[in-house]
């Protein structure tokens, strides 16, 4: 797969103080890093890390529990899950391959490992960009019908182990497809290598509870991290894109929420639903670059 979705690009395996981190590594020029959501892996990123990777050296991560990287045992509190664990796995990756600063771009979950990686490590990140979401806490916090409808499975996922995940593992192929094609998206954007690169993973019993777990982080430990860091706003540049026909559109105002987060933020909307890598490459590729060539 890597040879196909990535051509140039090196896999490597890097043992983390938490983990092993799966990635592809392509490219040269400043170091920047590409982080995956759920319920997918580094694939995502494959129509547009080969033209990114002509200006930077691209590095597009599996997150912990996700893909190929290791799924750690978890803990009552779901730490190991956390987006402070996940953001540190992605820092001492990067250490490993040379790169102590870089910029940073993560879609959906990965966003949220962005995030936090940028309030715990801001001495590392150079610019970030956050595809598709609003923050945790303010997604949470202005939580009403219509949203629970649509991120239903923010709310599934977090029931006590192991409900979702033996729902989920009774047909884990039925489940992804019906998660990849329900925001805002059709399922024919993806191309079929990614796609079943998507299915051997998730169909894992292993990443089925892995991503449980990071949702139950998110509605717990990760809550609390962002209290604590609720005064202090990231210092570095932001971009912020989304899906026109997404749920974050119709339901958040993305620019407004992230402004509460950040001091330099900016961003528009693209003309796709959630996936904006795969559904919208070219509009996505422009964004990037022209913000972390700035």
């Amino acid at each position: 797969m890597t040879t196909e979705l990535f051509p140039g690009f090196e896999p490597r395996r890097i043992a983390t103080s938490g983990a092993e981190i799966q990635l592809v590594v392509g490219g040269r020029g400043p170091p920047l890093l590409l982080l995956h959501g759920y319920p997918q892996t580094h694939a995502i990123w494959h129509k547009i890390a080969p033209r990114l990777a002509k200006h930077f050296t691209v590095v597009c991560s599996d997150l912990r529990g996700y893909g190929d990287s290791s799924k750690p045992a978890s803990t009552p509190d779901h730490a190991p899950y956390s987006k402070r664990a996940m953001a540190l796995d992605q820092v001492e990756a990067m250490e490993a391959l040379g790169f102590r600063r870089f910029a940073l771009a993560g879609h959906d979950r990965g966003g949220r490992v962005a995030h936090r990686l940028a309030r715990d490590h801001p001495d590392r990140v150079e610019r970030m960009a956050v595809l598709d979401i609003s923050p945790t806490a303010a997604m949470y916090g202005k939580t009403d019908m219509a949203f629970a409808t649509a991120y239903y499975h923010w709310f599934f996922l977090i029931q006590p182990y192991d409900l979702p995940e033996r729902l989920i593992g009774s047909d884990p192929a039925y489940y992804l497809r019906k998660k990849l094609g329900g925001w805002g998206s059709a399922l024919e954007h993806f191309d079929p290598r990614a796609y079943a690169e998507y299915e051997r993973c998730f169909c894992d019993p292993a990443t089925i509870h892995a991503s449980c777990e990071d949702y139950r982080a998110a509605a717990t430990i990760d809550l609390e991290h962002d209290r604590d860091d609720a005064a202090r706003k990231l210092d570095c540049p932001l971009l912020v894109l989304w899906g026109e026909k997404g749920v974050v559109n119709r339901l958040f105002d993305p620019l407004a929420d992230w402004r509460k987060t950040a001091n330099d933020v900016r961003g528009r909307k693209l003309p796709c639903g959630h996936y904006l890598p795969e559904e919208a490459p070219d509009p996505t590729c422009v964004e990037l670059l022209g913000f972390f060539r700035g």
